[in-house]
């Protein structure tokens, strides 16, 4: 059988483009080299409990906000959402406390209250931040002329605008703290990046009662029910270009599968290695797109609780030694950065069983196993694991007095777990870095040099849930046009 589209790699941006396309009437294929389809949204279970792989909460989900649109065209909003409490990031600095608030006015009002003295500073950033939600979607207004790469904002360094628009030290600290779920870098970030990592989470913040599996399974049946199909432990080894088109793809356990287009969810660089021979993809472009580098990795420290002794608390937590968040990771020995995030326990009682707790790895702290596999990686990997999960736990009980006694058990994950599981480069958490300094060469198109091949997941324009589900829109208006998608969203 010969397919409308052929879509390699089941995580999240994967799977909405298969949403969107089989929804359209086209027969679609999703090729997953692992058993089960979801990527990082995939979750494990361990001796009765469910652990997420890369899911903690998510943005903008109420009506008119930046992601309800989206999510009601996916039939994500059906799922068991729980909004966060009003002040739903909290921020310790040193030994001060600080929180976000849900809704920009709310938001503004607790920073003010805090910075009285930058209180129009940040009332104008307030306004930025809601800006650049719109812009997003004005992406996709067919009557509106304007190009993914056209903004400004692509082109401007998030921390000189940051410096340069505040006075206190501590305060940029404070509206840059929650960007654990990015990556900080004053040589590079772009403004756009910065204000889209927070701006979502700041409209509404929401976690799941239940794992982020929820989202992955509600995607599939839809497509199924759209005659849409899913193969796993199908590993693509070969796309074969004739005719300056790729004609089909090549798994390593021989089967061959044959598509009119193809969409690939893995790394570019992972792509462009899968077409040994092209008239079309020059050698100038594969070596463009190998030398972008990645951002850095996670390491998750997934807590076991034990029974009746920390209750459920609705809120992520945010934790800094001192006032360096955007370079405390880079070379210092310990831990000095983490976010707590909590599940929604399954049981009634109010008490949690697991919380997670993230901070930045870097991959030169894990070259020395870099050419080891999952369980074979020798007692130094087991050991700095376990200093590192410690180290994580002891800064935690700045929040959570006694924790380190109310742990049960933990299972700790690296960069290189996240490489080996779902082949991304280096386990980099939030796919290319994205350069002010070069936008053009870092921000990428879902466009390929062939024609009939497309790009989409978080290594292109956005990362993170609300920035891979544009992403997938985007991708999606390549074939169906901008008009399709943007009545589909109306």
């Amino acid at each position: 059988m010969k397919y409308d589209v052929i879509i390699i790699g089941s995580g999240l941006g994967g799977l909405e483009c298969a949403h969107i396309l089989s929804n359209a009437g086209m027969s679609v294929l999703i090729l997953e080299q692992d058993k089960q389809p979801g990527g990082c949204l995939q979750s494990y279970r361990r001796n009765g409990l469910s652990f997420d792989t890369g899911f903690h909460y998510v943005g903008g989900l109420e009506e008119g906000q930046s992601l309800y649109a989206a999510f009601r065209m996916f039939g994500l909003l059906r799922l068991p959402w729980k909004k966060l409490d009003n002040d739903f990031d909290r921020i310790m600095i040193g030994n001060r406390s600080f929180s976000y608030s849900q809704g920009y006015e709310n938001f503004t009002e607790s920073l003010v209250r805090d910075f009285y003295d930058e209180r129009e500073a940040i009332k104008k950033y307030v306004g930025l931040l809601k800006h650049t939600g719109q812009q997003q979607l004005d992406m996709l207004n067919p009557s509106i002329e304007t190009d993914t790469f056209s903004s400004s904002m692509f082109e401007t360094s998030a921390w000189k605008y940051l410096t340069e628009t505040f006075h206190d030290h501590l305060l940029i600290n404070v509206l840059s703290a929650t960007s654990l779920k990015m990556e900080l870098r004053k040589d590079s970030l772009p403004l756009f990046t910065f204000l889209h990592g927070n701006g979502s989470f700041i409209e509404s913040s929401w976690r799941l009662k239940g794992n982020g599996t929820l989202i992955a399974d509600s995607l599939i049946e839809d497509i199924k029910r759209n005659g849409g199909n899913i193969i796993c432990s199908a590993e693509v080894n070969e796309l074969v270009e004739k005719d300056r088109k790729i004609v089909c793809a090549k798994c390593s356990n021989g089967e061959v599968y044959e598509g009119n287009i193809f969409i690939s969810n893995a790394h570019p660089s992972i792509t462009s290695g899968w077409i040994k021979q092209s008239e079309c993809i020059r050698n100038t472009y594969r070596k463009r797109i190998d030398s972008l580098e990645n951002t850095f990795g996670m390491l998750t420290v997934s807590l076991v609780i034990k029974p009746q002794t920390l209750k459920y608390f609705n809120w992520n937590q945010y934790i800094y030694k001192n006032d360096n968040v955007w370079d405390f990771y880079e070379n210092n020995e310990s831990v000095s950065g983490i976010l707590i995030s909590a599940g929604v326990p399954e049981n009634e009682d109010g008490y949690l069983r697991q919380i997670d707790i993230l901070t930045p790895l870097m991959w030169k702290k894990c070259i020395e196993w870099e050419n080891t596999y999952i369980g074979h990686r020798g007692e130094s990997y087991k050991e700095m694991k376990e200093r590192m999960a410690e180290e994580c736990i002891l800064l935690a009980e700045k929040a959570i007095p006694g924790l380190r006694d109310m742990v049960e058990k933990y299972y700790v994950s690296t960069p290189l777990t996240y490489r080996d599981y779902t082949s991304t480069p280096q386990g980099s958490a939030f796919g290319i870095r994205k350069d002010y300094n070069s936008p053009m060469t870092t921000i990428l198109s879902p466009r390929t040099p062939i024609n009939n091949l497309l790009l989409t997941g978080q290594n292109l324009i956005l990362h993170g849930i609300h920035g891979v589900t544009m992403t997938s829109l985007f991708t999606c208006s390549e074939i169906l046009g901008k008009k399709y998608i943007w009545n589909k969203l109306n």
